[in-house]
């Protein structure tokens, strides 16, 4: 069964919601350029990457590889750059930096403790996307408020030190995603089909089971409330309360 069969139930407003984020868009790539945005080539932006191109937004797109991505998932900047005809920068991390933290806590030091797993995001996503950001006056995500309770304030345009950061699927929901998705045949990874509804690096993701949430799959051996990399938010302090994968209303 597809994602999208799983998922595709918009919500009463997404119209509403939809226009809202292409004018979003609009008068974004206006007031923030040069403008770019953030692929981790998960549902979300693929479909930002879509509206983008719909709204024919002049933009530039890029995608931090860590080294440690799912092959389906770097196959996907392929298919953006054939469809869109856009170019996707790769951004990776400093190889020293990466090769002398294996050396130091081997391949798995991910699992031994919070502060090595940030570490290791640290140097595979902060630093680069340090770079990638470089000189932009803003950068497009795909974070949504229903996605974790350290999201749920996420606001449309957050006003950073350096440049603006903007969210055009904040109010979205996950039906509204696939809704999405499915109308205009948007690619996308084929995790998504096998119970990932969030996919990060391969050794920090998993498939989820019934009833769990969006990022159950996400750093599942920590606290619940450490589960952010620092890209985006910092951890939460109490538990998510993001929106249960609804397996069971939709296959009942």
């Amino acid at each position: 069964m597809s994602a999208i069969s799983l998922y595709a139930r918009p919500s009463p407003d997404f119209a509403q919601k939809l226009a809202h984020s292409l004018a979003l868009l609009e008068s974004s790539a206006t007031e923030y350029s040069p403008l770019t945005q953030a692929s981790s080539l998960g549902a979300e932006d693929m479909v930002v990457t879509h509206l983008m191109y719909e709204a024919d937004i002049c933009a530039g797109m890029f995608v931090l590889d860590t080294g440690l991505l799912h092959e389906e998932t770097m196959a996907l900047i392929d298919r953006i750059e054939a469809r869109y005809q856009r170019r996707v920068s790769v951004y990776q991390p400093d190889e020293a930096a990466a090769e002398a933290f294996v050396q130091a806590h081997g391949s798995q030091a991910m699992y031994q403790s919070l502060a090595l797993r940030k570490q290791c995001c640290d140097i595979r996503k902060m630093e680069p996307l340090a770079r990638a950001l470089a000189g932009k006056k803003g950068w497009l995500t795909g974070l949504r408020r229903e996605q974790s309770n350290a999201r749920a304030d996420v606001p449309y345009i957050e006003q950073q030190p350096e440049r603006a950061k903007i969210n055009p699927l904040a109010d979205w929901t996950l039906g509204d995603v696939w809704h999405y998705i499915s109308l205009n045949a948007i690619p996308y990874n084929p995790l998504h089909d096998q119970f990932f509804p969030s996919i990060g690096c391969a050794p920090c993701t998993r498939a989820v089971t019934l009833g769990e949430d969006f990022r159950s799959g996400r750093w599942w051996w920590e606290n619940e409330s450490a589960k952010e990399c620092g890209l985006h938010v910092a951890a939460a302090d109490s538990a998510p309360v993001s929106s249960i994968i609804p397996l069971r209303e939709i296959t009942a």
